[in-house]
């Protein structure tokens, strides 16, 4: 008997001290579920920047190239890439053999062309000069041979030595040989028409156009610095081969560049000219430029797989360290309010087209409505609703949804 009470006994002290255990984690497993362990954020009166951001790149203003003008050889380089050189400086040359035969072959067809219109206004060259006055000298005797025979025999017709038929033919030679006289003459004077003398105009005009360009190309195999600027590509070396149009060198003065910013065209009704831009290249985290908008797009254009519209910013300042066709991040301050009460994104919540918030009140949320403005990409301005100091979960640690009522920790 009593034997079977101590085992009672041992049945319910392992009953009681299971029901204590499982009070215990009950108990624990209760607080640890509803105290949620949430990151917070303060309201606070701060600045507050709208901004847009996307990518560009770094050009100068006004960029000098050089291409070969002809197929040659690089004869000298004076300098080389990444050099600063003085305006007026000699930066290379090419082998300009062809330059100057195509200059003579190019004088020489002026020359000819020249000497065609002079003989078109003149009536001719020299040698046809000479040769029309010679003919029509010949012409005048012949005339005056035939009016002298004429002459001879009207009289002897008169005495009635000659007849008429001898008459006749007399009369009719001399109307020949003017005729022939007569011919000569107008030659003489007018051996080219308007329309000839035009072409031969038009002729020379081409020529000194030929020789004009040709000059130009001889020019050409020289180069000498623009401007004082810096050399940021040189694709030449002595003796090597440079076929037509190949680019050689660019340059510029790097104290006066722009960045071309490609915006999406969402984000172009946003852009003003005047607004302030700051850039950031990657090559170097530590800096950033600053510029502003100097020109809107006029037109929507494909850029890779985006509609975009190019801006042109203007750097401040006349540092040199960004260098040309560099991929650079802008970022366009579109607002800023120097005093917004504000919070972070984050703690804000939509639902059915209002807005509210999670505010910490004591260790509890409470779902408070909010209006708000205009956000930018990490904080929202508040209108009303919250005052400065409040405190809004922002989210939990654990990945579970806020909810209101339920006691927090709080996690900063």
């Amino acid at each position: 008997m009593a034997e079977a009470r101590t085992q009672t006994s041992r049945r319910w002290l392992w009953i009681g001290a299971a029901v204590v255990l499982m009070v215990v984690f009950l108990t624990a497993r209760y607080f640890l579920r509803d105290r949620l362990p949430v990151r917070v954020a303060r309201v606070e009166h701060q600045m507050l920047l709208n901004t847009v951001s996307t990518n560009g790149k770094v050009e100068p203003i006004t960029n000098f190239q050089y291409y070969s003008p002809l197929a040659t050889t690089v004869k000298t380089v004076s300098a080389q890439e990444g050099d600063v050189v003085h305006s007026g400086k000699l930066i290379l040359t090419l082998d300009d053999m062809a330059a100057r035969a195509q200059v003579a072959s190019a004088e020489s067809a002026v020359k000819t062309a020249q000497a065609a219109l002079d003989a078109a206004l003149h009536n001719g060259t020299q040698a046809e000069q000479q040769a029309s006055t010679a003919e029509m000298e010949q012409d005048r005797l012949a005339r005056d041979q035939a009016q002298h025979d004429l002459e001879a025999l009207t009289k002897l017709a008169a005495a009635g030595a000659a007849s008429p038929g001898e008459v006749a033919a007399a009369r009719e030679r001399l109307e020949t040989a003017q005729a022939s006289l007569n011919a000569a003459q107008q030659s003489a004077q007018h051996r080219y028409s308007p329309g000839e003398i035009a072409r031969a105009q038009a002729a020379l005009n081409d020529a000194e156009a030929a020789l004009a360009a040709a000059r130009h190309i001889e020019a050409e195999t020289a180069y000498y610095a623009p401007v004082t600027g810096t050399i940021y590509t040189m694709d030449a070396a002595p003796s090597e081969f440079a076929e037509t149009g190949k680019l050689l060198v660019e340059m510029a003065d790097l104290r006066n560049e722009r960045v071309r910013a490609y915006f999406d065209e969402p984000d172009l009704g946003r852009l003003a000219t005047g607004q302030a831009v700051s850039i950031r290249w990657d090559a170097k985290p530590n800096r950033e430029w600053h510029g502003h908008i100097v020109r809107l797009p006029v037109t929507v254009v494909t850029y890779t797989t985006r509609n975009v519209g190019e801006v042109l910013v203007d750097l401040d300042g006349s540092e040199d360290d960004l260098l040309p066709d560099t991929n650079v991040t802008v970022t366009v301050t579109i607002s800023s309010e120097p005093n917004a009460l504000s919070m972070p994104r984050e703690a804000l919540h939509e639902q059915n087209g209002k807005y509210f918030v999670y505010q910490v009140v004591g260790n509890e949320l409470q779902r408070v409505a909010v209006t708000i403005g205009a956000p930018n990409t990490t904080q929202v301005p508040i209108l009303s609703g919250l005052q400065e100091g409040a405190i809004v979960a922002t989210g939990t640690t654990n990945g579970q949804p806020l909810q209101e009522g339920l006691p927090i920790k709080e996690v900063r």
